[in-house]
C-alpha cells in the first residue's frame, strides 16, 4: 500500500495535471480536507473544492520544495502558482472578479493515510499573501 508521502506526491501530480479523477482516487471515501477555503468532508465536497480551485486558477501548479523525512503523516512545504482567471469566493461571501494576475503563494500541508488512501489532509497557505498579490482589499464586517 502507498505511504502518505507517496500519496501526497501523487496528489500534487494529479492537481498539476488537473486530473480530478486521480485527485479523488487519492482520498478515502470519508476523508476530511481542511484548508483556508474551509473544511470538506468526503469525496464529493473535496471534489467541489478542487473543481473550484481549477476554475479560479486554471493553470494552478504546486511545487514541493521541502518534504519532511517521515512516511506517515507526510509533511510538505510547497509553492502554489497560477493565474487568476475565475471568480474567487472571499470571506463574508463576496466574490473577487478575475484579475489576470499571477500568484506565487507559500504553503504547507500534512496528510495521514489509512488502508492506502488519504484520510486527513490539512493544507495551510497565507491568505493575506494571496489576496495582496491579487490586489484584493479585505473589508471589516459592517457594524451591527
Amino acid at each position: 500500500m502507498p505511504s502518505a508521502r507517496e500519496l501526497k506526491d501523487r496528489l500534487f501530480t494529479a492537481i498539476n495535471h488537473h486530473d480530478l479523477y486521480d485527485v479523488l482516487d487519492c482520498y478515502a471515501p470519508d476523508a476530511v480536507y481542511v484548508s483556508p477555503a474551509g473544511v470538506a468532508e468526503g469525496r464529493e465536497q473535496i471534489a467541489w473544492i478542487y473543481e473550484g480551485l481549477c476554475k479560479v486558477f486554471p493553470d494552478i501548479c504546486y511545487t514541493p520544495w521541502y518534504k519532511a523525512p517521515c512516511v506517515d503523516p507526510a509533511f510538505t512545504e510547497y509553492t502554489m502558482t497560477g493565474t487568476h482567471r475565475g471568480p474567487l469566493l472571499l470571506p463574508g461571501g463576496r466574490v473577487a472578479a478575475p484579475t489576470g494576475r499571477r500568484i506565487t503563494v507559500r504553503g504547507s500541508c500534512a496528510c495521514a493515510v489509512e488502508h492506502g488512501k488519504i484520510i486527513t489532509d490539512r493544507d495551510y497557505y497565507d491568505q493575506l499573501e494571496l489576496y495582496s498579490q491579487l490586489g484584493i482589499n479585505l473589508e471589516p464586517p459592517p457594524h451591527s
